[in-house]
């Protein structure tokens, strides 16, 4: 009497385990540094906010607020007083140019993380 074909032949098994291990060679390497990719965004998230805040401000010192909401710009690194809480721990804020700072017009900064040295530059606005 012929019993029907149970379970896996030792080829199918075999054609699995290779087919999966190409799909691991190929996945691993993709998700295994994205620390990097993580610490840009960071950055980049930290420039974002200083580019808004300073946006902010200069809209309303224009608008004539001078509450304490508000701050005077007059370099890169002041910005880092326009967001609530200051600017995170490890971030460091310089001009992109040695240029001075006027009133009213935009200055490019760069942010930088300290231990990543991942950089992301931003636009503040001068005003007093």
């Amino acid at each position: 009497m012929n019993r029907p074909q149970q379970g896996f032949t030792l080829i199918e098994l075999v054609m699995v385990i290779v087919i999966i291990g190409i799909l691991a060679a190929i996945a691993i390497p993709k998700f295994t540094d994205l620390s990097g990719e993580a610490n840009q965004a960071a950055v980049s998230g930290v420039a974002g906010a200083l580019a808004s805040a300073s946006a902010v401000n200069y809209a309303a010192r224009k608008a004539g607020s001078t509450a304490a909401s508000t701050a005077a710009l007059n370099n890169c690194p002041a910005a880092a007083g326009l967001l609530q809480g200051g600017l995170p721990t490890g971030y460091v804020i310089t001009p992109v140019a040695a240029t001075t700072f006027a009133v009213d017009a935009p200055q490019v900064c760069t942010v930088t993380h300290t231990t990543s040295t991942k950089t992301a530059t931003f636009t503040a606005v001068g005003v007093l």
